[in-house]
């Protein structure tokens, strides 16, 4: 039988890539830091496992393409003109302050503009697979820095595209009128197929999917996935652009129709595998001989990786007003290269812009900073000499801070931390019940627009003792802790605990796992928002299913009792009668009785609507009035609205019965 090609080297990726990984999870690494390993162990300056790295590359290529079709699937036009405001100004300082500093810095060495030019580029991206993955791990995709970050790497991955195309134009010789025009070109290219991959996908692609979908196949609908990301992908090369562009505009094609999450959904797992051979192929590239070679380089580079981008990176979200511990762990979580640098590089390598021997210190130090950006995002919570030398830099912020109100009289007042969704209503309803507050936040933005609308609330940092101290909490009734980011949370108990140990200190949680430590650092009560989630899923749940009330109760009760305790009563909405699947059959109708109607003037026991019909008087609305408690004796009224309930067929007769304008005295009772 004829061997089977790369199988060998597929085999040995995969089995020592998984062991790789499992053994530095064990020292708590990431699966990235896993990866790159085994890629240095297998590759030509490691053990030279691999036979076939040029192979290995090419399904490398596969990964990035998917890689990128799947971040144009979170891209559609309307998505990306509402974020674009949101991310523009502070992806546009990190990029155009790290590409400036790159070229100020290569351009003193001697390097050419244009290689200097590049050179920035390279330096301006940071991994999105590395830190999204980082920040969903640690739940701080929403806290301040989250923010700023997933706002910079859209920022980053949407410059990708010219980027791309710029780079053949850089390495080329020509005058600077016809560098221009070549520029010109491209974009003009890039812009056309652009623009006839969308007029597609509006008109083409919705009908293409939706008869797909019709077929009820899962595997049809992957190909057809599969076919339009690699067909855009080479339609783009065909015209002279880069694969990564056309996987791109696939993505953005996909986004604009009503599969985009189905689409992502199948096409993840795929997408995951290629990247981890792409990782793993990247590793390969790391040469042990040229960190020997040329240590001090290579040094000076991870530097320029992780300390000098932070720095910048740091400057764009102080410019975006975020607070200063944001923008610490923002800039210390963009510190790394990126996967789409090594797309440049193999670009500009292919391109002749650069040689193979002045790649080789850039890819070997880019991917020690992507080893080590991991361990910096899980230690930044800790590092806090940052912070403090960053500190002074909030006074060019120019919003109100706590320190305005320490010579007023604070006193018996609640502190409320945090101004998101959860401190604006807690803040909200101490106002509506007449209670004095501040709360303090480390949004600028949100300050002002807060302090524009009359609301008491402050710049500052409530992890200080100082800020606390002028929030006159040892005077305060209690303190509510309504922030995303954990550690920060934390360390803001701990704060509160230290300068006043006696207020009661509420703060809100994610998990119920985190309720230990903190009560342990002082926290009076702990609010997990995973218990009050899992209590209203099994609410809505067991009521959706017909429980009887009193087991919700019960059950409501014991996971209360196991998890966390509540100081509101238990209260389960009644369901309505449609909801109910065993009285599915019955009906709710109303019915006017006649002004000159044989009904008027008989009781409901005259009546006898039950026995006749089948059908029952549940309320009566006179005027403006609703008739629940209905007295037998109670005579029917010209233009009353009467409600009844039963099947259709005793509904007819009970409706018929009321408006008739002749009714037959029921015989007496034998």
């Amino acid at each position: 039988m004829a061997e089977i090609p790369l199988l060998q080297e597929l085999v040995i990726l995969t089995a020592l890539g998984a062991a790789v990984t499992v053994a530095l999870s064990k020292l708590r690494l990431p699966t990235v830091a896993g990866l790159l390993t085994c890629g240095a162990l297998v590759g030509p300056s490691g053990f030279g496992i691999v036979d076939e790295p040029h192979a290995i590359e090419v399904l490398a290529e596969i990964g990035v393409v998917l890689l990128l079709f799947t971040i144009g699937l979170e891209f559609s036009l309307d998505h990306l003109r509402h974020i674009f405001r949101r991310v523009a100004l502070g992806g546009l300082v990190q990029v155009l302050g790290t590409t400036a500093a790159t070229v100020a810095v290569a351009t003193f060495l001697g390097v050419d503009h244009g290689k200097a030019v590049f050179f920035g580029f390279v330096m301006a991206l940071s991994s999105t697979a590395i830190v999204l993955r980082a920040l969903s791990g640690r739940g701080e995709l929403d806290a301040p820095h989250g923010k700023f970050i997933v706002g910079t790497l859209i920022f980053q991955d949407l410059c990708v595209v010219p980027m791309v195309l710029l780079v053949p134009v850089l390495g080329s010789d020509q005058p600077p009128l016809l560098v221009a025009r070549d520029i010109g070109l491209a974009l003009g290219k890039a812009a056309l197929v652009v623009v006839g991959a969308l007029l597609v996908s509006r008109a083409v692609v919705p009908r293409l999917l939706r008869i797909v979908d019709a077929s009820r196949s899962r595997e049809v609908f992957l190909l057809t996935v599969l076919s339009l990301c690699i067909g855009t992908a080479w339609l783009t090369s065909l015209t002279g652009l880069s694969l990564a562009l056309g996987a791109f505009i696939g993505g953005m094609v996909v986004a604009g129709t009503e599969f985009r999450h189905r689409a992502m959904g199948d096409i993840i797992p795929l997408r995951d595998v290629f990247v981890s051979v792409f990782f793993i192929s990247l590793g390969m590239l790391f040469d042990v001989r040229l960190l020997l070679s040329h240590p001090i380089l290579i040094a000076l580079l991870v530097l320029a990786f992780t300390v000098g981008k932070a720095i910048i990176a740091i400057i764009a979200a102080l410019v975006m007003r975020f607070p200063v511990r944001a923008a610490w762990l923002a800039g210390l979580a963009l510190g790394q290269f990126g996967e789409f640098g090594f797309v440049l590089v193999s670009l500009g390598t292919a391109k002749g812009l650069v040689t193979s021997d002045e790649a080789g210190p850039l890819l070997s130090a880019g991917i020690l900073s992507m080893f080590l950006a991991p361990l910096l995002i899980n230690a930044a919570p800790a590092l806090f000499a940052g912070e403090r030398l960053l500190a002074p830099l909030s006074r060019l912020l120019r919003v109100r801070g706590i320190e305005e109100v320490s010579g007023t009289q604070l006193k018996d007042h609640v502190v409320v931390v945090g101004y998101g969704v959860a401190g604006q209503q807690v803040a909200r309803s101490l106002t509506h019940s007449g209670l004095s507050h501040v709360v303090l936040e480390l949004n600028a933005e949100t300050v002002r627009r807060a302090r524009k609308a009359g609301d008491p609330v402050f710049y500052a940092d409530a992890t200080s003792l100082e800020s606390l101290a002028h929030a006159r909490v040892q005077e305060a009734r209690a303190v509510a802790v309504l922030i995303n980011d954990p550690d920060a949370a934390a360390r803001v108990v701990d704060a509160v605990r230290r300068c006043a140990p006696r207020v009661p200190v509420l703060i809100r949680a994610r998990f119920h796992a985190e309720r230990d430590k903190l009560v342990e650092l002082g926290a009076t009560d702990v609010i997990a928002d995973e218990v009050e989630a899992c209590v209203e899923m099994i609410t809505r749940l067991l009521r959706r299913l017909e429980v009887p009330r009193n087991v919700i109760h019960d059950r409501l009760r014991e996971v209360r009792a196991a998890m966390q305790t509540s100081e509101r009563k238990i209260t389960i909405p009644r369901a309505s009668l449609p909801e109910h699947e065993a009285l599915a059959d019955l009906k709710i109708d109303s019915v006017v009785v006649p002004k000159h109607g044989r009904s008027i003037g008989l009781s409901l026991r005259d009546l006898n609507l039950r026995q006749r019909t089948g059908a029952t008087i549940i309320a009566i609305r006179r005027s403006r009035s609703l008739l629940e408690k209905i007295d037998p004796d109670e005579p029917l009224h010209g233009g009353d609205v009467v409600y009844i309930v039963g099947s259709g067929e005793t509904l007819s007769a009970a409706v018929e019965l009321l408006t008739a304008l002749h009714i037959e005295t029921p015989p007496p009772p034998s």
